[in-house]
């Protein structure tokens, strides 16, 4: 496996949906060894927290996320991180500046917007597994393999 980074990112829109499963995901894979946050480019609109939908997809890995509170760029406590990846196009311009003058490598991932898809509750639940498995996928192929105890 490659050496992991000291510090990654996750970045989207409101870090409500996308950027929180990443960071979830990311630290279920690598644990304590990288530390690992994720914000949105705006403060969560309505106050609303972490999206329902995020909490029941990443609930059916057995991560509780419901804890999550979305924080914006200027919220973070920290802001040198050895990667950037940002899931939307808008925090990827965002990235770019918060790496001027820093060594960090700026990462963009597409990622399709669930909160866009309308329907019955299974066929939302179905677009949240498809944003949540695309970054699963993502992230093991960027950082490599997860390791557990002894190999």
């Amino acid at each position: 496996m490659e050496r992991l980074p000291g510090a990654v990112l996750f970045a989207c829109n409101y870090n409500r949906v996308r950027s929180p499963m990443a960071e979830g995901l990311f630290r279920r894979f690598y644990g304590a060894r990288t530390f690992v946050d994720s914000c949105g480019l705006k403060a969560d609109p309505n106050g609303d927290g972490i999206d329902p939908f995020v909490v029941s997809v990443m609930d059916e890995l057995g991560l509780d996320v419901s804890g999550h509170k979305p924080k914006s760029f200027d919220e973070l406590e920290d802001g040198s991180f050895d990667v950037v990846i940002s899931l939307t196009p808008e925090a990827q311009h965002r990235a770019v500046e918060l790496s001027r003058g820093n060594a960090v490598e700026i990462e963009y991932w597409p990622t399709h917007d669930p909160t866009l898809v309308h329907g019955s509750r299974e066929a939302m639940l179905d677009a949240y597994r498809e944003v949540r498995d695309g970054l699963s996928a993502a992230i093991r192929q960027r950082f490599g393999a997860p390791s557990t105890f002894g190999g």
